[in-house]
């Protein structure tokens, strides 16, 4: 019983986590998709985009926090709360994506400058698949934990590197996602909350991830952020990574 819970709950990430993520990716290049539309005038879809944005960053914020896993510990083993976590926001962001309300136009790019745009979007997803690889061990859907539980195995702690273009910026991941989201060349009302809000969101999250990362690794990452700019690549540190142990 206990490994058929485990495999449900791996199934729900898969499709939950990896549908939100495929239909987002869909939402940042096209645009507001319509496929919900409310009847609201502007103000009112305007409102509702925003609440949508701020309950996603909500949950977000909330189920990352230690004391939020130690509560879902009286529940479920530790293993389960990364998949929880990527089920749970799997949800909201098909919720985002779903009721997000179309507005009026407010500019609209075209000829070359669209194609540079578009070029501009289509860079950063190459990019993730080069950050991720650099990273090595990446469990976007929390499933690790939950298969390790399975096989009675002990959990290896994350070892610290730099490579790739982890060696240009430490967060390349947000940098990425920052210039997918500006970069949609029909900017509408909408759009344009939706850059501010989520590229202010990012910025906040970045800053908090900082302090984890500090407190897991200690002076190895302080050493870093001396070294590597947090976003943006003002400076390049070598081919090869650095000795920060």
């Amino acid at each position: 019983m206990q490994k058929y819970f485990g495999n449900v709950i791996i199934g729900l990430s898969y499709i939950l986590s990896g549908g939100s993520m495929f239909a987002f990716v869909v939402f940042l290049y096209a645009g507001h998709l319509n496929l919900v539309n409310l009847g609201l005038d502007e103000p009112q879809a305007l409102l509702l985009n925003a609440g949508l944005s701020l309950a996603f960053f909500i949950q977000h914020s909330t189920m990352v926090r230690k004391s939020f896993n130690r509560f879902l510990s009286g529940f479920l083993p530790d293993a389960y709360n990364g998949a929880i976590y990527s089920i749970t926001s799997g949800i909201f962001l098909f919720l985002v994506v779903i009721f997000w309300q179309g507005t009026s136009s407010l500019f609209e790019a075209e000829g070359l400058t669209r194609a540079i745009l578009r070029i501009m979007f289509i860079l950063p997803v190459a990019g993730f698949f080069w950050a991720v690889k650099a990273l090595g061990l990446f469990d976007p859907f929390g499933i690790k934990g939950i298969l390790d539980y399975q096989r009675n195995k002990k959990s290896r702690p994350v070892a610290f590197t730099v490579r790739g273009p982890y060696q240009w910026v430490r967060h390349p991941l947000y940098l990425f996602m920052l210039v997918m989201i500006w970069s949609c060349p029909n900017l509408t009302a909408d759009r344009l909350l939706f850059n501010i809000l989520w590229s202010v969101w990012i910025f906040i999250g970045t800053i908090l991830e900082e302090r984890d990362l500090t407190a897991q690794f200690g002076d190895a990452y302080r050493k870093y952020q001396k070294k590597v700019p947090m976003l943006l690549p003002f400076n390049f540190i070598g081919k090869e990574s650095p000795s920060l142990n």
